[in-house]
């Protein structure tokens, strides 16, 4: 957690983004940060429908009370303030208390709650770390990293398969690295038949991965994750949506390009973000008009064997489906 600085403890954290584990880890070492520094008071406001923003400011002003320093943890779960608590975040950010370190904990942000006032404020006069997610390709690194820090090492393939294993689940592989930590002494290389005897596989399979699985043309990939959901889930209904809104930017993606607009001027209407940005261009040419118009048509047919309307197996039609949009 390099990117937060405890020492001293800032007047104000902003704390944000989809990754659970790592914004749980800032959270816990500014929590640390605190204590050594006779932080002697924590409150924890939770900020849900409903709520009395101006409990807030009364959490704030009754700081000296009991403590001479305090840390206030103020939880907004929605990410949305509403028109009162913007005015009110506002207001703390611009006229921060002394003897309290504020410290912000929000979700994962929309961009029009990102270019909002309230957080413009907070991001002049806070520490900002973003909790960003871990990709597939950067998760073996993201691994190595961790072992690394605990005097471990790991040979390649057990690197793949330890990543393979944890994929989309960054609390399942830190639970999986501190078990590897309790087994082996520092200075240690982990083969690939520890990693296989220590390493349970707990892969969340998110249908969302599935967008970059087969845009980027990774059958093998495709089929792990679809036979992952398909063993979680009785209908593929949200998996149906997914595909069916990522052939439709893909049409519209290749109509825009046709009028000559650039990938640039497309990618917040079509909201290309993350590695979509690279993969859905290219997924687009490789594909083609004719035969994303013709998938839609079998998403129409699945939706339809879903209902109860037509006859068939959704799932098999459904693996039939990815496996023709990945050659």
């Amino acid at each position: 957690m390099s990117e937060i600085s405890i020492h001293p403890l800032a007047a104000a954290y902003l704390i944000h983004g989809e990754e659970d584990l790592l914004r749980l880890e800032a959270i816990d070492k500014i929590r640390t940060g605190a204590c050594e520094q006779q932080y002697s008071e924590r409150e924890v406001v939770i900020i849900e429908s409903g709520f009395d923003w101006s409990s807030l400011l009364a959490s704030v002003q009754s700081v000296g009370l009991f403590a001479d320093k305090k840390l206030l943890e103020i939880h907004l779960p929605s990410g949305k303030p509403g028109k009162e608590g913007a005015a009110i975040l506002q207001q703390l950010a611009e006229h921060l208390p002394e003897s309290t370190c504020l410290m912000l904990i929000l979700p994962k942000l929309e961009r029009t709650q990102i270019q909002s006032k309230w957080f413009a404020s907070w991001v002049k006069v806070a520490q900002v770390y973003e909790a960003k997610a871990v990709s597939q390709t950067a998760l073996p690194q993201w691994i190595k990293k961790r072992l690394a820090e605990e005097k471990l090492s790991i040979d390649n393939d057990a690197l793949a398969l330890f990543a393979e294993k944890v994929e989309g689940n960054l609390l399942a592989a830190k639970q999986e690295i501190d078990k590897i930590v309790l087994i082996h002494p520092a200075g240690h290389i982990v083969t690939l038949a520890e990693a296989q005897a220590a390493v349970a596989n707990v892969a969340r399979f998110d249908v969302f991965q599935l967008s970059a699985a087969w845009m980027s043309g990774n059958s093998e990939r495709m089929v792990r994750l679809l036979d992952g959901l398909a063993a979680e889930s009785n209908e593929p209904v949200l998996l149906l949506w997914v595909i069916s809104e990522d052939i439709r930017t893909l049409l519209r993606l290749l109509a825009a390009q046709k009028q000559g607009k650039s990938l640039s001027e497309l990618r917040q209407s079509l909201r290309l973000w993350g590695e979509k940005q690279t993969l859905a261009p290219l997924a687009a040419k490789r594909i083609g008009v004719k035969r994303l118009l013709g998938a839609l048509q079998t998403c129409a047919h699945i939706d339809r064997q879903i209902k109860g309307v037509e006859e068939g197996d959704a799932w098999s039609e459904v693996k039939h489906l990815f496996l023709t949009l990945t050659a």
